[in-house]
């Protein structure tokens, strides 16, 4: 007699597993279960054991991070292994304004910027007025009757302090944050010997009892204190127990404030009006200033803000940061940390060492990242970044942290349609396209280390509508090369990827206009192969204003390498180029040995423009079934020697 099973959740199967049960009993031999009140006893059974099993299930699914689906447990099997969650992120930016005060005399000698609101944003942004706010006082001197505050970090939100008093007689007392939304990167712990003391110590946040800097080894005297999510979004302050870090003694009062703040909500602000309090001291009295302030600056929009770590990307980075051990010794340490615990803003990063670039920078690692929130890492978040960094990495290890660098996929599609299924050509190439801009908004595609793959990219192109019959594709790769404009320069640029070589006569290459000193006409890069087919010779030329023939100007200024995809160009003095985004560019165009691209190191792929050119499939249509007058398309580039 096989037993019941208790974590079946399926309610027909359990009652006809009871059923089986008592059947294989003689004293119920040929008694019919369904036609007497019996059966109703049954149906409650089976659903007390539905209930049981259900909550067996949820209890043994519970105990697991990668199973609990309740925040409170995916927190606290993470806090087993040293897991702190990240709280709330505020948008920041850095504001700069001054203050004359030579009209009050004595002139101070300082000013000091109060805690708590510094500026709102200017009017409504999306819909609602923002507050930035600093967590501590900022003092500055004054120089000629004005005071210049600058390179202010600001952080969105209300500043606000929770005040506890420690007794020694609560063996269990918590110091648990009352509030949600709190962004920690703003929590400032003080600590005073009583309530009515004027003295107080800061002390540090500790995410571990071991630390790279030697300034911040845990001892018994260290002014330090450790955090933990509890239930509800909040978090509680854990002080030292005399060994690893300072205990508390009766009496002492604990003030914590921080910031609470609306997260990704305001992201995005370039306006700013000022609301702060200026103060000076004269005689020991605190005095304001409230006028002779400034207009404010902000060299770029807020950014950073983020909502609180989502219990998938709890379970995810849980296991990988206790793997790092909070240590960032290999790329795929970086690769874990810096979105996880320094800037959760991350899309896409990639990480390698100095020793893999050519030449060689020993002792440096490289990071680039792609932000959530537009194209490059704004300036004040690469400090950030590499200030954070510095309590993880090794000492001897300089972390240098670059801008994005874009591969672009050009393709050029000629899809063969049977008219007899579609209804017009226009509608098969808005299919198409429809198709090609899901792909390029894809995962697929879009990060570090990604692969265009040409196959599939077929295959999308075919399935795009039932009409097709067939495509011929030919792609390109692009690289934006920046420019230094009329200043002489030495240029680099890498495409990661093969290149091919169509002609040994050379222009494989081929660039957008751009002018140099002392030739009046706009030029080009083109290249000529040596006989090795490794290397060759960049050189550039100019069209014919009548025929559009080249005419080489000058020969020799460069270095192609077909192998590796690098374009290395002499001392060259550029004086203009192609404007994108205000940046003076010049746009490199190659076509790849391999139609599978891959965006290698710090490149990250993606799918630029698309053509698509229909054209009616006349033996599939039975226009001309003996196929002697069909169109053919080449499968290989036909493309003008200059963009």
């Amino acid at each position: 007699m096989s037993l019941v099973n208790f974590t079946n959740l399926d309610f027909d199967q359990i009652k006809q597993t009871l059923k089986d049960y008592l059947q294989n009993n003689s004293k119920f031999t040929d008694y019919d279960f369904e036609g007497s009140n019996l059966s109703s006893i049954l149906d409650v059974l089976a659903y007390n054991t539905y209930i049981t099993s259900y909550n067996a299930n949820m209890v043994a699914n519970e105990v697991f991070i990668d199973s609990a689906t309740l925040r409170e447990n995916v927190v606290a099997l993470a806090r087993n292994i040293g897991y702190v969650p990240r709280s709330k992120k505020s948008s920041r930016t850095k504001l700069r304004f001054s203050v004359d005060v030579s009209s009050i005399s004595p002139t101070p000698s300082s000013l000091t910027l109060k805690a708590g609101p510094v500026a709102t944003s200017s009017g409504q942004f999306r819909g609602r007025s923002f507050v930035f706010s600093i967590p501590e006082d900022i003092s500055t001197p004054v120089i000629d009757g004005v005071a210049l505050f600058d390179e202010i970090e600001v952080y969105e939100g209300t500043l606000l302090e929770n005040v506890f008093t420690f007794a020694s007689r609560s063996p269990n007392q918590k110091f648990i944050l009352p509030n949600t939304g709190i962004d920690l990167d703003t929590l400032v712990v003080n600590v005073s010997p009583s309530l009515d003391s004027t003295i107080s110590v800061k002390y540090e946040r500790h995410d571990n009892l071991f630390d790279n800097d030697s300034n911040r080894v845990v001892n018994s005297g260290s002014n330090i204190f450790f955090l933990q999510e509890v239930s509800g979004e909040q978090y509680e302050l854990i002080f030292g127990d005399g060994v690893f870090g300072k205990e508390l003694q009766d009496g002492n009062v604990v003030r914590a404030k921080f910031i609470i703040t609306s997260g990704a909500d305001a992201n995005g602000i370039k306006s700013f009006s000022y609301a702060g309090r200026l103060t000076y001291t004269r005689n020991g009295v605190e005095l304001n200033v409230t006028s002779g302030i400034g207009l404010l600056f902000t060299p770029a929009q807020s950014s950073g803000g983020e909502d609180i770590e989502s219990i998938d990307s709890v379970r995810k980075y849980a296991p990988q940061i206790y793997a790092t051990q909070n240590r960032a010794l290999s790329a795929n340490d970086y690769e874990i940390l810096i979105p996880n615990k320094i800037y959760p803003e991350t899309e896409s990063i990639s990480v390698f060492g100095g020793e893999d670039l050519v030449p060689p920078q020993f002792g440096k690692v490289f990071i680039s990242i792609k932000p959530r929130n537009g194209d490059f890492v704004p300036n004040l978040i690469k400090q950030n970044i590499k200030r954070d960094l510095k309590k993880y990495s090794v000492a001897g290890i300089v972390p240098e942290i670059l801008d994005l660098k874009y591969l672009f996929i050009e393709t050029n599609s000629k899809v063969y349609y049977n008219t007899n299924l579609a209804p017009s050509s226009s509608f098969v190439g808005s299919s198409v396209q429809r198709n090609i801009n899901s792909y390029a908004g894809s995962s697929q595609l879009n990060r570090y280390g990604a692969r265009f793959k040409y196959s599939k990219f077929l295959k999308i192109i075919d399935q795009s509508h039932e009409s097709i019959t067939s495509n011929i594709t030919t792609i390109e790769m692009r690289r934006d090369l920046r420019l230094a404009i009329s200043e002489v320069a030495e240029y680099a640029i890498d495409f990661g990827n093969q290149f091919h070589i169509k002609s040994m006569n050379g222009f494989n290459i081929r660039t957008s206009p751009f002018r140099v000193l002392n030739i009046n006409t706009d030029v080009y890069l083109y290249d000529v192969p040596n006989s090795d087919q490794k290397i060759g010779q960049v050189g550039l030329f100019s069209l014919d204003a009548g025929t559009a023939s080249p005419i080489i100007q000058r020969r020799n200024i460069g270095i192609i390498n077909y192998e590796t995809g690098r374009i290395t160009l002499d001392p060259i003095n550029i004086v203009s180029g192609k404007t994108k985004d205000n940046v003076q560019i010049m746009e490199i165009s190659v076509s790849p040995e391999s139609n599978d691209v891959i965006g290698l190191q710090d490149l990250y792929l993606q799918l630029d423009s698309s053509t698509v050119d229909t054209i009616v499939d006349e033996i599939s249509s039975g226009i001309d079934p003996s196929g002697s007058n069909y169109t053919i398309s080449t499968s290989y580039s036909n493309r003008n020697i200059v963009r």
